[in-house]
């Protein structure tokens, strides 16, 4: 993260003013709206396995809550900053704004990498993270979730501190958690389902029948996964996935023209998600190597693009790579294409699904999943996806008409129906 020239918050105020511009927001709201309400940093002591005291920096953004209790996730990253987690909280509220549903947007992070600590000292960073927010989260708060190297353990660790603290159960408080354990079923695959769900529905507006479609991934943790799944379910054949290797620090592109068998490939990850090399070449993939800023993945003569990876990873410096074949990005990532590279895309005639609207279907089962655990009675996991499916395609049709009848570009069409949404509660509220 730190290694880039761009800067996750500017990026995420440069789309935010484009659209206040737009929408024509008054100074105050516009003041109002651009900043996180609430920024917390911790330090968090941490007894070592071999007897030591490690202190990490942990943070928790609360963009704005107008519209509900923040929600957001929390990431485990040796370089997170808190410019990143007030990016993250802040496209958080457009997220749920663009869905409709009633929470606000959040986000956290502790620096830190969870590659080189124990279980036990996972464990311990986890509820020392808790005892320093436990005042400040809560099911009608602000509800953290899994994001970049966590996972349901964590969350289950983080409820159980909270719950020993408050003396009560509050299962709404944090989501993800394992199923039987008060998460929802469908919660796995629903990032990556919701983004090609929204992808299947921009095909059809532009008549290309899926089955026709190539793509290339970049990624390969559980939205990635799940995201190639179910677009080869569809009939979709995807030729590239490219993907870090924690322990190598390398990233690797693995190819094969004649279509990636995902099951396979998926099934030589290591814990944190990333594909041992070897397993691939000896499954018959035709294997290519760099370093961070590799862009075999963009260079694929496919028909969409899926960046699933981390932020600023489609660039003006590498858009030139990108092939005339390419007719969509499926943003299911955050931030994975700067702003600055917008223009280019317009240009060029590619349909962006912009990350907000794309990937949100997480939120989106994080929400059904706080629903169930507040009212304890879950549902099957048929009932969790045939709801996120409709509420994905809803929010993709209402953004693509008003891109439609305002001519805007869908980023700008998404973050016009959010703001608007935001906006609005916090006038009903009388706060500005």
């Amino acid at each position: 993260m730190s290694e880039s020239k761009y800067n996750q918050f500017e990026n995420a105020q440069t789309q935010f003013d484009k659209a206040a511009e737009i929408l024509g927001l008054d100074d105050g709201m516009k003041e109002l709206l651009r900043e996180p309400m609430r920024i917390t940093q911790v330090r968090i002591p941490v007894k070592m396995d071999d007897g030591s005291t490690k202190v990490f920096t942990g943070f928790r953004s609360r963009h704005n809550d107008a519209r509900g209790p923040a929600k957001g996730g929390l990431r485990f990253h040796h370089e997170e900053t808190i410019d990143d987690v007030k990016a993250l909280s802040m496209w958080m509220t457009w997220k749920c704004a663009v869905l409709n549903i009633p929470l606000g947007g959040g986000k956290g992070g502790i620096v830190c990498d969870p590659t080189i600590l124990s279980k036990g000292e996972q464990e311990r960073l986890c509820r020392g993270f808790i005892r320093q927010i436990y005042n400040q989260i809560g099911p009608n708060i602000d509800v953290p979730a899994p994001d970049y190297g966590t996972n349901a353990q964590h969350m289950l660790w983080m409820l159980d501190e909270y719950e020993t603290i408050s003396g009560g159960k509050y299962p709404g408080t944090i989501t993800a958690k394992p199923v039987g354990m008060g998460g929802s079923l469908g919660r796995t695959e629903a990032t990556g389902y919701g983004v090609i769900w929204t992808l299947a529905e921009a095909l059809k507006i532009k008549g290309i029948d899926i089955t026709k479609t190539t793509a290339s991934i970049q990624g390969s943790g559980n939205v990635a996964e799940y995201t190639a799944k179910k677009y080869v379910e569809l009939g979709g054949k995807v030729t590239a996935i490219s993907c870090w290797h924690n322990e190598d620090k390398k990233v690797y592109t693995f190819i094969n023209k004649n279509g990636i068998d995902i099951s396979k490939l998926m099934s030589v990850k290591n814990s944190f998600g990333s594909i041992d090399k070897a397993e691939g070449i000896k499954l018959g993939y035709e294997v290519f190597e760099g370093d961070s800023k590799c862009t075999k993945w963009l260079e694929q003569e496919v028909d969409v693009l899926m960046p699933c990876a981390l932020q600023n990873q489609i660039t003006p410096d590498n858009f030139p790579l990108i092939k005339d074949s390419v007719k969509f990005i499926a943003e299911g990532a955050n931030g994975p294409v700067t702003p600055d590279c917008d223009e280019l895309i317009k240009n060029k005639g590619i349909f962006m699904l912009p990350d907000f609207l794309c990937n949100a279907a997480g939120v989106t089962c994080s929400y059904y999943e706080q629903v169930q655990c507040n009212m304890n009675y879950f549902w099957t996991k048929e009932e969790v996806l045939e709801k996120l499916e409709k509420a994905m395609k809803d929010a993709f049709k209402a953004v693509y008409e008003v891109a439609k009848e305002k001519n805007l570009y869908m980023r700008d069409a998404a973050y016009v129906i959010a703001i608007n949404r935001v906006a609005e509660a916090v006038k009903l509220r009388g706060w500005v």
